[in-house]
């Protein structure tokens, strides 16, 4: 750690901004080293923030669809050319390898891109002489200052999910980051400006629960869009509710792969691998659990363990296939949760405690994990251990299966491993999940279709992106009118109006 570390400030008004709270620790999680410190926000701090966008929002709601198309596509453009930057940041502070945070940097921008045809997704509707001489038509408009709390896994995506959408819709956006990867938002927030945006559209707000609760409460927020675990996904809804605003909480996942005894195997274990370990396992659609139907478990169990104990765990920067885990707390945990499931009866069929990696410092590594005939009372399995590890359940017959992956509290992906079309179609139809993979172990959504789960992975009623993101962002107006004859007179009529 240098003695003085360089902070990491808001971003207000188009501008950065110390602040005059507290500070944490922003850390390298593959040396230990703590690069960076971040300011936290005050509740004043954050009425301030809020300020600043409201009063941004009349000139930026009134601004033309083709203006702010404009700058959505020069966003694009600078994105496009300097997305390499924006990965390095992403893995200086999450520790996923720079394969992976480049493509995380994509995904969002295929969001940006969506953004793009806003004036499309806008258009409304309009019916002449819906009675005599009478007109109707509908239009959407931006809600006002949108409050966007996205978590530590995705710096750039999760907010992208959001915040191109609500822009282009009209609205000005308040980005709460994680306290843990702060420096991406902020570099997002002076490519914004770079090109064009006003200032106020878009401010950064660093800081913790009081921020956070601040925005929850604050009267001039319009709605809130939130990332992160399902304890305080429930939080955040109950309490943005509460306090009368609009509110998409996305939660916690327990993302299963269901393999029957037709599937190609080799096909499914590269699968297994690469959901379960890919980003250290901190991804809300990663496999975490792993159930196989009939007898060709022990054959896929040894497919998986001969393709893991290659992997090459280390620095994200140095070409490794696995990077670490966020913070010495998240990588205490994964470690406790694999002693907890080999104390249940778990087999550990690859034990990634004490992995040994390629990095320097101290770091906060755990290798891929492969646990073998984990039962649905094990912790390993009730729980979102957020780690590199995947635990196999083995069941008899489809229909257990079905119903296993039915009777887990969330629901947010699902996939499943067959080359049967009819149990395919039929799995698609009966699985109580989100979002569902077919051959596909990673179920996201291109942006044209939206992102979300069902059950506890999901709070609310709408999804993130896509046309669900577009009416989230946006209000509905109907408007009726009457041109009458300039000597025309209506009569008096105190009866309810109908339509002739």
């Amino acid at each position: 750690m240098s003695e003085n570390p360089p902070t990491v400030p808001h971003w207000i008004g188009g501008a950065r901004v110390e602040g005059v709270g507290g500070t944490a620790p922003v850390t390298d999680p593959a040396t230990g080293e703590v690069t960076a410190r971040v300011c936290l926000a005050t509740a004043e701090e954050a009425r301030t923030a809020v300020a600043s966008a409201a009063a941004a929002f009349p000139a930026w709601r009134d601004t033309s669809l083709a203006r702010r198309t404009q700058v959505l596509f020069a966003f694009r453009q600078l994105l496009n050319a300097r997305a390499p930057e924006l990965a390095a940041l992403i893995t200086a502070e999450h520790g996923k390898v720079l394969s992976d945070a480049a493509g995380e940097v994509a995904r969002g921008q295929e969001v940006v891109e969506l953004a793009c045809g806003m004036p499309h997704l806008l258009k409304g509707a309009f019916t002449e002489n819906a009675s005599t001489g009478v007109d109707v038509h509908s239009v959407r408009q931006p809600l006002g200052v949108v409050a966007v709390i996205s978590p530590f896994n995705f710096p750039a995506m999760v907010p992208m999910w959001f915040f191109p959408v609500a822009i282009a819709a009209g609205n000005c956006v308040v980005l709460k980051p994680s306290e843990k990867v702060p420096s991406a938002a902020l570099w997002m927030a002076e490519l914004w400006q770079e090109a064009g945006l006003p200032d106020g559209v878009f401010t950064v707000l660093n800081g913790s629960a009081e921020a956070v609760d601040t925005l929850l409460t604050h009267p001039d927020v319009a709605s809130v869009s939130f990332v992160g675990s399902t304890p305080v996904a429930r939080h955040v809804y109950e309490t943005g509710t509460a306090h009368g605003k609009r509110v998409q909480a996305l939660g916690g996942a327990k993302n299963h792969m269901v393999v029957l005894p037709d599937a190609d195997l080799d096909l499914a274990a590269d699968a297994a691998v690469n959901a379960g370990f890919g980003s250290a396992g901190e991804r809300c659609m990663a496999i975490s659990a792993l159930v196989v139907v009939g007898g060709v478990a022990e054959d896929l169990v040894a497919r998986i363990a001969e393709r893991t104990v290659g992997l090459r765990t280390g620095d994200g920067r140095r070409g490794c296939d696995m990077g670490p885990l966020v913070s010495a707390a998240a990588r205490d945990r994964v470690t406790g949760y694999v002693a907890a499931g080999q104390e249940a009866g778990a087999t550990v069929v690859v034990d990634g405690r004490g992995v040994e990696v390629d990095a320097d410092g101290e770091g906060f590594f755990v290798g891929p994990t492969l646990l073998d005939h984990v039962s649905t009372d094990m912790s390993v399995y009730t729980d979102e251990i957020f780690g590199p590890v995947l635990a196999v359940l083995r069941v008899d017959t489809y229909e257990q299966a079905v119903a296993l992956v039915n009777a887990n509290p969330y629901g947010n992906g699902t996939a499943l491993f067959t080359r049967d079309g009819g149990a395919a179609r039929r799995f698609q139809n009966e699985v109580q999940v989100g979002m569902i993979g077919i051959n596909v172990p990673v179920p996201v959504p291109m942006a044209y279709y939206s992102f979300g789960g069902w059950k506890s992975s999901l709070f609310g009623d709408t999804h993130a992106h896509g046309t669900e993101g577009v009416h989230f962002f946006t209000r509905g107006k109907v408007v009726t009118s009457r041109w009458p004859e300039p000597s025309g007179r209506a009569a008096l009529d105190l009866g309810f109006p109908t339509n002739a």
